[in-house]
């Protein structure tokens, strides 16, 4: 459909302040955070904004009609090329459709639009001494809604997990334009083991099975007290070994991230007041519950983590715990300054293997960031064995880009060959598609028919996961 025509359409639909259709605007989305996206920007053929389930509706039924893609998006954060219309279509932006529409604190969950930021989300919820856990590093900017596509997780999934466990229930509006109520068409509860559990099969599906227009999610009550402990190792493989050790004596730390020697020198020449001690890793636990079991839980940390590690410090006052903290909180910026001409780079970056494999992932990493000529750095959430490495080159050199793309390659290889995944929390979208067959065999197959039973006309977000 042409363009002009389309925005006729469009307008009619939802009115001439919800539909973008010119160049300039449409360039906007042609992006998300991924390194693909710079490479090969797609542009839409029309950019919505939807307030409403009926919004949605009209749009997606006039699509199925006419054989137009439709690509739902939120705060465009994602580094895989997810929300990127990368067969032309409709944006279906969803980012300003943020409303919280009900914290129904006696039930412990809450009812939301796409568009509400997790941050924001938290803040209310706060003020009911609730919180919902899943913790991405992009908090202050991601959508609940990317967060249900991607199934998002971050710092905190080893007590907490990803997004999942989370979602009691969606509305989604199907490709067809039906809509559906996944979870309970009245439902309340917690727990409901009713039917084939459709909730499950939408979140973590990144858009290409229906768009999700409303979310009821659970809540946990608000931690009373929180501690770190920072454990410093020279030897890299005790450092798993240390995470392994505190499973066994009985702890599970709400997070436990990981920096080596790369990530570490890295954070002291972006910020030297730091002073990240010189080692082959260091450990970050955190703990958090009641004030008693925190302690205990502390110290339980420092006296078997102290048997492999250099020095462990353990801290419950906020401003020392603050400090421990920000060498992991400003690893991701320290990473893009590693070379005056570089930029860090996100198309490969968040492998995740077994917890046993970590340290042999991490030297892979380096051997084969050298052969490579590549300046790495290495991070990650060694709790769960979700791996961070951030390669930096400066993207303007031909050369250089030919040499990542093939590394990146290599790192997502690496991933399936320690018996792990290609993707640990930020999805597959359109960069780690060609893996799919090579994870998951002919498993795919069962995902693609799927895909055909819900969407027969292939409008959904085409082109991304497999």
């Amino acid at each position: 459909m042409e363009t002009s025509k389309l925005k006729q359409e469009l307008v009619k639909l939802l009115g001439k302040d919800k539909v973008l259709t010119e160049d300039l605007d449409l360039m906007y989305y042609s992006y998300d955070s991924s390194f693909l996206t710079k490479l090969e920007p797609s542009q839409p053929n029309a950019v919505v904004f939807p307030k409403s389930t009926e919004d949605v509706q009209k749009v997606v039924e006039f699509a199925y009609a006419n054989q137009i893609n439709i690509v739902p998006r939120g705060a465009g954060t994602g580094e895989t090329g997810g929300c990127i219309a990368v067969q032309g279509g409709i944006v279906l932006d969803l980012s300003t459709w943020n409303e919280i529409i009900e914290i129904d604190v006696k039930n412990m969950q809450v009812i939301v639009s796409p568009g509400v930021i997790h941050a924001e989300l938290n803040n209310e919820l706060a003020k009911h001494n609730l919180f919902f856990p899943p913790d991405p590093g992009s908090s202050m900017m991601c959508t609940v809604g990317g967060m249900v596509a991607n199934n998002a997780s971050g710092l905190r999934a080893v007590k907490y997990w990803a997004t999942e466990p989370y979602i009691l229930g969606l509305e989604v509006v199907m490709p067809n334009g039906d809509v559906i109520i996944t979870g309970g068409m009245k439902a309340r509860c917690i727990k409901n083991v009713s039917g084939i559990n459709l909730t499950k099969l939408m979140v973590g599906s990144e858009g290409i099975l229906g768009v999700v227009t409303r979310i009821r999610l659970r809540c946990f009550p608000k931690p009373k007290a929180r501690g770190i402990a920072m454990a410093v190792f020279d030897n890299l493989d005790d450092a798993p070994e240390a995470v392994m050790d505190v499973y066994q004596a009985g702890i599970l730390p709400s997070g436990i991230e990981i920096l080596d020697s790369s990530a570490i020198k890295a954070v002291n020449d972006f910020k030297p007041e730091i002073k990240l001690p010189d080692a082959e890793a260091i450990l970050l636990f955190e703990v958090d519950g009641n004030p008693p079991s925190v302690e205990y839980e502390g110290q339980v940390i420092r006296e078997v983590t102290g048997q492999r590690a250099r020095s462990v410090e353990w801290a419950t006052e906020p401003k020392r715990m603050a400090e421990l903290w920000e060498g992991r909180s400003v690893t991701a910026a320290a990473s893009a300054r590693v070379r005056p001409d570089g930029s860090r780079i996100f198309a490969g970056e968040d492998i995740s293997v077994p917890i046993s494999r970590v340290a042999d992932t991490l030297r892979a990493l380096r051997d084969l960031a050298d052969q490579h000529g590549i300046q790495i750095v290495n991070y990650g959430h060694i709790g769960d064995g979700n791996v961070h490495t951030a390669p930096v080159i400066n993207p303007e050199i031909p050369e250089e880009v030919e040499k990542v793309i093939k590394f990146v390659d290599e790192v997502h290889l690496l991933a399936i060959e320690m018996n792990g995944s290609t993707t640990g929390e930020h999805g597959v979208g359109a960069v780690r598609r060609p893996y799919a067959e090579l994870e998951h065999g002919k498993a795919v197959e069962y995902m693609r028919k799927i895909k055909a039973a819900f969407d027969p006309a292939g409008i959904m977000n085409p082109g991304k996961v497999f």
